[in-house]
């Protein structure tokens, strides 16, 4: 690979990375509003089956991003952007934490109260996402790479879906039982939001897999990869 093709496969994965942090952080400071996503009124547990948070909508995105890193860069740039998502994360906390405590004017168009209403419960929610968030990425990495190793690269549908389905899981459980726990979420919606949270990600991690061979068709016929072959950033 030529010195221009590095530059340009490092100036892409800056880009993604972008993507990725801001996904994160994003997913973290709009959590609280819930809506219905579904045309029928579905049922299950008393809560109904596809009433899900909109931190949902950018949160699936991550995980296509940080497979497409894995598939085209390897393990090793995988899990540096997990790990500058996991900055990310903690300087907004210590962001919104230091906001919260600043009086606002009397001329302010938001004040304390309503400041302290919309994000009140952010720096919880961040750190709870951070816990599940550190700990599904890496899950997630893992068995990618390990369905990686065993099919010789080749079946990406399959270690893309696997490996998202499983980290998915632990992500949506871990999340609610911290948010449960810290009473920003009711203990009676536990059950719902775990079955509605766990199947839209399921289904958004079908949908991604077109874009994903998508991504590294082009990845491999921009910078003649071969299947299994990775790109050494500088």
């Amino acid at each position: 690979m030529t010195l221009k093709d590095k530059l340009l496969a490092q100036k892409i994965y800056l880009f993604l990375a972008a993507l990725f942090i801001t996904s994160l952080v994003v997913s973290n400071l709009i959590f609280q509003k819930f809506f219905y996503w579904y045309p029928f009124d579905v049922e299950i547990f008393g809560a109904k089956l596809f009433e899900i948070s909109v931190g949902l909508l950018p949160y699936p995105l991550t995980f296509l991003i940080t497979d497409l890193i894995s598939e085209i860069y390897g393990k090793k740039r995988a899990n540096q952007v997990v790990v500058a998502g996991i900055f990310a994360s903690v300087f907004s906390l210590l962001i919104i934490v230091i906001s919260s405590n600043v009086p606002a004017t009397s001329w302010s168009h938001v004040d304390d109260e309503t400041f302290t209403y919309v994000f009140g419960n952010s720096a919880l929610a961040v750190f709870a996402s951070m816990v599940t968030y550190l700990f599904a990425q890496f899950v997630d990495i893992q068995i990618y790479h390990f369905w990686k190793r065993l099919t010789k690269g080749k079946h990406l549908w399959l270690r893309n879906n696997f490996s998202t389905w499983f980290s998915q899981f632990v992500d949506t459980l871990t999340i609610l039982i911290l948010l449960c726990a810290f009473g920003i979420i009711p203990w009676e919606n536990f059950k719902g939001l775990l079955i509605s949270g766990f199947i839209f990600k399921v289904i958004v991690a079908a949908l991604d897999t077109p874009f994903l061979y998508l991504g590294v068709f082009l990845f491999r016929k921009r910078f003649n990869l071969k299947i299994n072959e990775e790109i050494e950033l500088i």
